[in-house]
């Protein structure tokens, strides 16, 4: 009770602060992000009404006012949290999406918050664009050279931008009704946009989560105590299908990281290099319930490791994808990740291939099936409903020479 009324009342003086230093002309912008609190001001002149159906004109008229207007300090506010607390593309517009909230709630004009939400990117470096459909649906992609599925793209003069708020038009069909372009040019707006997330927020440590895990390996029962923060669902709830060496390479936040890790290399002491995998491979399969993504989300959806962690149940790909994160930061290992069908599993090169091996670029790896299978799978055995199916490795990794 005490650290919730003592958080209740630092939010409250926080809060008071930046209202008291709001000029009359200026709307401030203050609110909790992850790493600590935002704050900036915009000018109200700069806060626009905008009709609720958009037309081309509606959207050019709105950037010639805001352009026109003094929009530089929050722009400057929010590059200057971006780069103290190192955030990606993909948290930065988690960061912009907030700021654009406060300024235009989306409940009330879902369009004008779309449009700030475009502004604050454009000017922010990032080659954002919009267009429109012809039912007034407002379309906001970003350039983008990765290799993302699940989302629309567009081809704009040989380049590809994908689409941002598609998850707010989940059943629109844009082959059906497709997007017109707004032409509006921004001198400034030239950088991609990437979905990698190489880090994660250092999230106060009062707002995570504890949960209780437990697997047997070789009859002895292993507890494990994690922390975790429910906002990391958050960061995601939106992120899309990305490549396998972006997916792979999410990391835990520091919290997490520091009450899962250290436990499992302290299981892992006295073990060989081999048994050590052997025991992660055995911990990601069986320390968590499996359902499907179709079955738990109505669709495919993949969970970073601390997702997977969090989660209640988890499918295939969150456990090849933690098994991965696992291995490389206790062992760092060469590993392969090996796509089936229906089906990726993942396989690990030791100094002597286990099993049949999976030769790939002239070196051997052994399987390590993270998934529970019907089967009670040892390092270089394979399902048997896979060993005549054919495969693709969608990643290699292989460690840097330090």
């Amino acid at each position: 009770m005490y650290r919730l009324t003592k958080t209740y009342f630092t939010c409250l003086v926080v809060f008071t602060l930046c209202c008291l230093n709001a000029r009359a002309d200026e709307q401030r912008i203050c609110f909790e992000f992850y790493n600590g609190t935002f704050n900036s001001q915009i000018d109200k002149a700069l806060i626009l009404d905008v009709p609720a159906q958009l037309s081309q004109t509606a959207v050019k008229d709105f950037y010639k006012q805001l352009n026109a207007g003094n929009y530089q300090p929050v722009i400057d506010s929010l590059t200057a949290y971006k780069n103290r607390y190192e955030l990606n593309d993909w948290l930065y517009y988690q960061l912009i999406r907030k700021t654009a909230q406060q300024i235009s709630p989306k409940a009330d004009n879902y369009g004008r918050y779309t449009l700030y939400k475009w502004f604050l990117l454009a000017k922010s470096g990032y080659d954002a664009r919009l267009a429109l459909t012809g039912d007034k649906k407002i379309i906001f992609y970003v350039l983008n050279d990765e290799d993302i599925s699940d989302i629309p793209s567009f081809k704009v003069d040989g380049e590809k931008y994908m689409c941002l708020n598609y998850h707010d038009y989940t059943k629109a069909d844009m082959n059906q009704d497709p997007p017109v372009p707004v032409a509006v040019s921004i001198p400034e707006a030239k950088k991609a946009f990437s979905y990698k997330v190489t880090r994660m927020p250092n999230f106060k440590a009062g707002d995570y989560q504890e949960k209780e895990l437990q697997f047997t390996y070789h009859h002895k029962v292993y507890y494990f105590n994690i922390k975790l923060n429910p906002d990391v669902e958050t960061i995601f709830m939106n992120y899309p299908g990305v490549d396998f060496e972006s997916y792979f390479n999410i990391p835990l936040s520091k919290e997490t990281y520091s009450s899962l890790i250290p436990l499992l290399k302290q299981n892992l002491k006295g073990m060989n290099q081999k048994k050590g995998v052997d025991y992660l491979m055995y911990f990601t399969r069986y320390a968590f319930l499996y359902e499907n993504d179709e079955e738990n989300y109505g669709k495919e959806k993949r969970l970073s490791p601390e997702e997977t962690l969090f989660a209640k149940y988890s499918d295939c790909d969150d456990r090849a994808a933690l098994f991965f994160y696992l291995v490389k930061e206790i062992y760092n290992l060469p590993m392969i990740a090996l796509l089936y069908p229906t089906h990726i599993t993942m396989a690990v090169q030791f100094s002597k291939p286990v099993g049949s091996p999976i030769v790939y670029k002239g070196n051997t790896y052994s399987v390590c099936e993270p998934t529970p299978q019907r089967e009670d799978l040892r390092i270089g055995q394979l399902s048997a409903k896979l060993k005549n199916i054919p495969y693709e490795v969608v990643y290699q990794y292989v460690p840097q020479v330090k």
